[in-house]
């Protein structure tokens, strides 16, 4: 998981997360990374969650930025995605 400093919704995102792996019995290893420049990494905003360093919620109008991410979610605009679309993209 990417994120910048002070992100308020890096505690919420960890929280989804860890509920969508275990909803999916997998195991899994969380690192975290502080970022510090977003265009050397690609980084839509934070948090950002890759797996095998791929963005599971990634979209073509993003932009690399160093600002908050909000996520479109069914529940409407949040700072992480629901349990439920980690899981749906876990399964993809």
């Amino acid at each position: 998981m990417l994120y910048v400093a002070d992100c308020p919704s890096l505690d919420l995102a960890r929280t989804r997360l860890a509920e969508a792996v275990d909803r999916v019995g997998a195991t899994a290893t969380v690192t975290e990374r502080l970022v510090t420049d977003a265009a050397a990494l690609g980084f839509a905003g934070s948090p950002t969650i890759l797996v095998d360093s791929a963005d599971l919620f990634a979209r073509p109008d993003l932009t690399s930025s160093l600002t908050c991410r909000l996520y479109a979610t069914s529940d409407g605009l949040q700072g992480a995605p629901t349990v439920d679309e980690l899981v749906e993209a876990f399964q993809r």
